[in-house]
């Protein structure tokens, strides 16, 4: 996919753009594909940089390559951004030609990096959830639990969708987006109720402690816990993994998320627990959701190859925009 003409620079590619080339049908479909015949993957680098207010931000640095395109993601959290009236998260992604090296487009990589992190939620919910889930809770109202309504219901017959923050003027605010859209939405003030009635719960939070309990958890519920991506965070309680069949987008997520970290030293649950990964479900070669009544949790840390793949959805579009 090497430009005609090649430039000395690589083309800017911005958000608007990187966002109308990642509709979610299109975004699943090429996610589906990129898990069965997957790319070279190396673990991401970690950088954590303490903060004087006391919490911890982190540098991620992600490549993957394969025979079309190379890859690299630079991603900045800052957890407490949230009081700054800013993103807790930013990042670039940097595209080069597979056979040359050459750097083609730099990409928003805070649209890539959201708008696959709801796609691989809603993919691991395509093989996880009933059939016929209709209600989702959304817990987090920042920028991927704004696009997870959206992702959702690209595979689920969804109906309406509950929306839980810690801060509910944020949970508010997404609502009135979500009903703007005509999307029957509303707040959430009770989170042990909201989980209790809902058939899908997907969390896109920063959180450090544990905001779902196992407990709560219905009979036939699928859990999409996507916030946790550092050995710091988690936002389900141990009682989750003990009642839960595990799944995990990579098993990376066994290295990386203290969401696993913590019950598998505590000795709640063993690495032999983790029924399968994203990659073995899109190759047919594990079964998902087995019964109507069983729960299941689907553990995302996010992954180069989702980046990767909707990098190349978007300079494919853009290359055939001219």
């Amino acid at each position: 996919m090497t430009p005609a003409t090649p430039s000395p620079s690589p083309i800017v590619i911005d958000a608007a753009h990187t966002r109308a080339s990642l509709p979610f049908d299109r975004l699943i479909a090429a996610l589906r594909e990129a898990f069965t015949v997957g790319a070279d993957v190396p673990l991401r680098h970690h950088h954590f940089m303490p903060q004087p207010d006391g919490s911890t931000a982190t540098i991620l640095i992600m490549p993957a390559w394969q025979r079309a395109f190379i890859g690299i993601k630079i991603v900045t959290i800052f957890p407490e951004n949230g009081k700054r009236a800013l993103p807790g998260l930013f990042s670039s992604y940097l595209l080069c030609d597979g056979e040359t090296g050459q750097h083609i487009a730099l990409i928003d990589g805070n649209e890539i990096t959201s708008r696959r992190t709801a796609g691989i939620g809603a993919l691991g919910a395509d093989f996880l959830a009933r059939k016929d889930a209709r209600r989702l809770l959304v817990c987090g109202s920042g920028r991927i639990a704004s696009l997870t309504a959206d992702a959702f219901r690209a595979v689920r017959p969804i109906e309406t969708v509950a929306v839980w923050n810690i801060n509910e003027a944020g949970a508010a605010r997404l609502v009135f987006d979500l009903r703007a859209r005509g999307i029957d939405a509303h707040v959430a003030t009770d989170l042990e109720r909201a989980v209790g009635e809902a058939d899908i719960v997907s969390c896109a939070t920063l959180a450090h402690k544990p905001i779902i309990k196992g407990e709560w958890l219905k009979p036939g519920v699928h859990l999409d816990l996507v916030g946790s991506f550092t050995p710091f965070m988690r936002e389900a309680d141990d009682e989750v993994f003990r009642r839960g069949r595990i799944w995990l987008d990579t098993y990376d997520a066994l290295k990386e998320s203290g969401e696993l970290l913590d019950p598998i030293r505590d000795g709640v649950i063993a690495p032999d627990d983790i029924r399968g990964s994203l990659n073995e479900l899109c190759k047919g070669e594990r079964k998902g959701r087995t019964s109507d009544s069983e729960i299941t949790v689907f553990k995302a840390v996010g992954n180069a190859l989702s980046d990767i793949a909707a990098a190349g959805l978007v300079w494919r579009d853009f290359s055939a925009k001219g």
